[in-house]
């Protein structure tokens, strides 16, 4: 969370969304290269289909003009021609016909291509998060990153489905109309082009000072689905410590925040219709009045006026849709900068050749290495360690000493500023990702089950596992029991939490796990910390035996667990300060002895080791 729950914790930084407008539209065409002939498709579908509509007045003046001759009958010994006003409104009502199918199928044809890109979209997002280092992770919460898959490509979806579409119906149309209306008379055509200039002028202003607004709208929903995903992930310890009111409040800020920044949004780009229509308005009394005029001189037919005025209605009816498309446009090319800002991303190293591990025996070496998390506060300065294939290694500390960060570098979670780190002679950066990774089995204090079997669970670390094996792993676990002892066993479906077992429960499956992966390191981060006394040493014997004839690197906060290591490795300000077995380092009486005796402060006496190797307590 940031900071307490307070107002001061909440600082949304401005942005920076019209600048970059024209850029985002351009790198939006250019990712739709793979789906161009739909695109290509779907614009000439709409705007044929658009066409036919504008092609319509053009043919029924020919009725209006059949009509009044007619009515003049005594003047120009004209008859009305019923077979000829027929075929004119069939062909007429043809058109329309063929308008709305065009416009059907360019629909369907807008939705398949808009489905296509967002899916790859989502594809490229999910591969982007595989590749970014892990330090993304740390400055990221999950609200934003969920928002970008699904807010933010779903606003790019619906730009894709429908706006297009509506952009291509309105150039055609407008242009279409202009067409038409000078080959008729020039004048009237003249006085709607006029219109245009001023149109786009207006539209203009308004969506440059809303382009702003929405991409900070988008922004603070990031940052509100992020806190809200923060709240419930942490429900309990809200509650526990009576934050409640807290929360709320930071909600309440936030929702504020997005209102404002919504309402300003919503506010510029619905003020640009009530101007379209009130320019429009004065545009179609204006050519209302000018064919009249014109008439009267005989300069135009009663006929062409009627076609001028349709036309002047065809025109106002899109160009007043420009609001519509302009707020949705807007939102949805912010929406598409953030997904690219993502696609931009600094990725971690490049991947080096793939290589066979499976000779390797776990043997570690930690030369001159020195990390930070920033440049002015270095956490590690030059540490060295060299660790033989199948030891015991404890890894203890007072928090922030650099424990859980030693063994991140060692699987190139994150990279190291200098120095080597060495598996079995090869440096791990020469190494790829998946091989070096390969080599590691992991068990921490959050344990992570996803909704599946309990055998699925178990079987994520080996997917080619066969069910006795995995039933093995789960014995060497001491898993077997408690699993046989639910409803369906094995086939027992753990929930989206695995809420439905208790936490010691979860962590005995994650070793049955890590057994059945079968690694050649095994790293434990404070598993036992989240179980209570009884689980401790049934989970302290499952991994005991997963420890078996492996290199094993132990973090720990109860040094009651730590005891077998054959190297206890003590750890202060990124730092080894003491190095060594724990009668060694209880005799020499110095920061272990101290860390040590403190967790046992007011026992009578030093507890006693088991036959596991553990220190009871």
């Amino acid at each position: 969370m940031s900071g307490a729950f307070g107002a001061s914790s909440i600082n949304v930084e401005k942005v920076k969304g019209a600048e970059n407008f024209g850029k985002t539209v351009i790198r939006l065409i250019k990712y739709m290269k793979p789906e161009m002939l739909a695109l290509i498709v779907m614009i000439l579908l709409s705007a044929l289909g658009a066409w036919f509509a504008v092609w319509v007045p053009d043919i029924l003046k020919k009725v209006t003009n059949a009509m009044v001759d007619s009515i003049q009958y005594f003047k120009t010994d004209t008859l009305l021609d019923d077979g000829y006003i027929a075929r004119v409104c069939l062909i007429a009502a043809g058109l329309y016909c063929l308008n709305a199918v065009f416009q059907f199928v360019s629909g369907l044809v807008a939705a398949s291509m808009a489905q296509h890109v967002v899916r790859r979209m989502r594809y490229d997002i999910k591969i982007k998060l595989d590749k970014v280092p892990i330090s993304y992770y740390d400055a990221t919460t999950t609200g934003e990153i969920l928002s970008r898959l699904t807010n933010d490509v779903e606003l790019v979806s619906v730009t894709l489905q429908d706006s297009i579409n509506q952009v291509i119906t309105v150039v055609t149309t407008v242009s279409g109309v202009i067409f038409m209306m000078a080959r008729l008379d020039w004048l009237m055509a003249i006085v709607t082009i006029c219109s245009v200039p001023i149109l786009l002028v207006v539209s203009s202003l308004v969506i440059k000072k809303s382009q702003k607004e929405f991409a900070r709208q988008q922004q603070l929903i990031g940052k509100l689905n992020g806190h809200i995903e923060e709240m419930y992930a942490g429900h309990r310890v809200v509650l526990l410590y009576n934050h409640q009111e807290d929360s709320i409040k930071e909600f309440e800020i936030l929702n504020k925040q997005l209102l404002k920044a919504t309402r300003k949004a919503q506010f510029l780009a619905g003020i640009i219709l009530p101007l379209i229509k009130l320019i429009n308005n004065i545009t179609y009394v204006s050519i209302c009045v000018l064919g009249g005029y014109r008439a009267g001189l005989g300069l135009i037919s009663i006929g062409d006026i009627q076609a001028c005025i349709q036309y002047t209605k065809q025109f106002a009816q899109p160009v007043e849709n420009i609001s519509n498309i302009a707020s949705t446009i807007q939102s949805s090319i912010a929406s598409a900068e953030r997904v690219f800002k993502m696609f931009d991303l600094a990725e971690q190293d490049k991947e080096t050749d793939r290589c066979d591990v499976s000779n390797f025996t776990g043997e570690v070496d930690f030369k001159h290495v020195a990390f930070s998390y920033s440049e002015d506060k270095p956490l590690i300065t030059d540490m060295n360690l060299h660790v033989n294939a199948c030891d015991s290694i404890a890894i203890v500390g007072p928090t922030g000493a650099g424990k859980t960060t030693l063994v991140n570098l060692l699987m190139r979670f994150y990279e190291i500023n200098k120095g080597q780190i060495l598996i079995d002679g090869h440096d791990i950066r020469s190494m790829h990702r998946d091989d070096l990774r390969s080599l590691f089995g992991m068990v921490l204090q959050e344990t992570w089950l996803y909704k599946g079997t309990v055998a699925e669970n178990i079987a994520y670390g080996n997917e080619f596992a066969t069910r006795e094996q995995i039933i093995a792993a789960a014995k060497k676990a001491h898993a077997h029991e408690f699993i046989e002892s639910m409803e369906h066993g094995y086939d027992t479906v753990l929930n989206d939490d695995a809420s439905n077992i208790s936490q010691g429960q979860k962590q005995l499956l994650t070793i049955a796990r890590a057994i059945l992966a079968d690694p050649k390191i095994i790293i434990l981060d404070e598993a036992t910390s989240s179980v209570d006394t009884r689980t401790e040493k049934y989970v302290q014997s499952a991994m005991l035996a997963m420890m078996e004839g492996k290199t094993s690197f132990v973090i720990a906060h109860r040094l009651s667990t730590i005891k077998h290591a054959e190297v206890i490795l003590v750890m202060n300000h990124g730092d080894v300060v003491e190095q060594g077995n724990h009668e060694f380092l209880m005799a020499k009486g110095g920061f272990y002895r101290d860390l040590y005796l403190s967790q046992f402060q007011g026992q009578k006496e030093e507890p006693q080791s088991d036959s596991t190797g553990f220190i009871q307590t």
